[in-house]
């Protein structure tokens, strides 16, 4: 099993969640995603960074954090 990102991420609508698992679904590498509504969380399994999720939600129109709390800038 690679790495687990989980990340804060804004799940407003049926739409976006459909739009976040659409765009996390094309990433090379991952194993396993998932969305948490209820916490607005993101979690993501495989060879990847938090950045390289990071970045994908961006070129989608959201915004994300680690679940630490960190901003990251991609």
């Amino acid at each position: 099993m690679g790495n687990v990102v989980e990340l804060k991420v804004g799940l407003h609508c049926e739409d976006c969640i459909k739009k976040i698992l659409k765009a996390i679904k094309k990433m090379q590498d991952i194993e396993t995603y998932n969305v948490d509504t209820q916490l607005n969380k993101v979690i993501v399994t495989g060879n990847i960074t938090n950045e390289e999720v990071i970045r994908v939600l961006q070129i989608i129109g959201k915004s994300a954090s680690t679940w630490e709390g960190e901003e990251i800038n991609c």
